[in-house]
């Protein structure tokens, strides 16, 4: 079973009658320059300017509209170019598009204003689509997400993403004390502390770098996966997820994007459900011939070490967007990766005294007992 999940963050803020929220400019100026773009657009795209209604709230500074077209809705993605670079999300998707995923196609830009034109997956991500009472009822979805994501890793080529080396690696796991320990809970980190956590990340980092790479989303979860919706070019009911939230894709170890969706930020389930997708996924892996081993009690090992250090990355991250960016309702879902990182450490003898750094820092007792992923 899994437990209470807060409104995710890609649902679409609504009003109180449940309709989508008109659209606020915060900038005048960048409110007359969307609507002088969109009024270029409407002759071609039969656009219904008084349509317009927030379709997602984003992490970043994007956001993302709905406006709705001659031939059905369509996404506006706003990404001020001083803030957001559109290019890795173009790149993306090609990419993406290339290896048989079903992604929103880019039908216009205004590459000086930010504004984007994007083809609409639909308003339901599977996240809100799941059963989130049982597991085994969303087996038949996330059979589709692996799917998705070995196309995409069969597509990996070097030197085209950049890389999720030891540099990046250890750029996100320093969010986790800067952010997470230091500024949301306010623990003065004294030599011991230091070197609990400098010793920590660098066993983190070589056991997450002693994997082959493969092309990387980053955030593939639920909440970033969009239920089947409409026709493929032929007509044909299509059948695939769609793709969202890819443009900080890399090139990086092959366990990563199988942490991310079944270590989810927004929903955790009972670890058998959680080994039998992974195993599901290990054996699909292998018979495509992606460098997964042959031992998947090896590879599971290299999952629960990947998600450890994703975990100690987003609870930072969550940390900062509540104290510096003013979006309280990630911070909601943190106890959901402590409690992730207690499961894993407690697994493991070299992550014992991480394991005893955040339950001083939490105030929960020893970690022996504990049942993976529940919050």
């Amino acid at each position: 079973m899994s437990h209470p999940v807060q409104t995710p963050a890609s649902a679409a803020p609504t009003s109180a009658d449940n309709a989508p929220e008109a659209v606020h400019w915060a900038d005048p100026a960048r409110a007359t320059a969307f609507a002088r773009w969109l009024g270029e657009l409407t002759p071609r795209y039969g656009l219904a300017g008084t349509t317009v209604r927030a379709a997602s709230a984003d992490a970043s500074f994007r956001r993302y509209l709905r406006v709705q077209g001659a031939q059905g809705t369509l996404i506006i993605m706003d990404a001020p170019p001083d803030k957001e670079d559109c290019r890795p999300f173009e790149q993306v998707a090609k990419l993406m598009a290339q290896a048989g995923l079903r992604v929103p196609q880019l039908l216009e830009w205004d590459r000086a204003q930010g504004f984007v034109l994007l083809s609409d997956l639909g308003p339901q991500t599977m996240l809100q689509g799941m059963d989130h009472d049982k597991s085994a009822a969303n087996l038949g979805l996330y059979l589709k997400a692996i799917d998705a994501l070995i196309h995409w890793q069969l597509a990996s080529r070097p030197g085209v993403l950049p890389p999720y080396d030891e540099v990046l690696l250890r750029r996100e796991l320093q969010l986790f004390p800067d952010w997470y320990l230091g500024r949301h809970r306010g623990a003065e980190p004294d030599a011991a502390m230091l070197g609990t956590l400098e010793q920590s990340f660098a066993t983190i980092v070589a056991e997450n770098l002693g994997w082959p790479s493969v092309y990387v989303h980053r955030d593939f979860m639920p909440r970033n996966l969009m239920m089947p919706n409409g026709v493929d070019a032929n007509g044909q009911l299509d059948p695939r997820l769609g793709v969202l939230d890819f443009q900080d894709a890399v090139y990086g170890p092959i366990t990563y994007d199988i942490a991310s969706l079944m270590r989810d930020a927004f929903v955790s389930w009972e670890e058998d459900f959680v080994l039998d997708v992974t195993i599901r996924y290990w054996e699909q892996a292998r018979r495509a011939g992606l460098p997964v081993g042959n031992d998947f009690g090896a590879f599971y090992r290299g999952v629960e070490w990947m998600g450890l250090q994703r975990h100690l990355k987003v609870a930072g991250i969550f940390a900062r967007l509540t104290l510096r960016d003013g979006k309280p309702q990630y911070l909601a879902d943190t106890p959901r990766f402590i409690a992730y990182l207690r499961a894993t450490a407690g697994r493991y003898r070299e992550l014992r005294p991480l394991l005893r750094l955040l339950d001083g820092v939490e105030g929960t007792p020893d970690a022996s007992g504990f049942a993976f992923g529940r919050v």
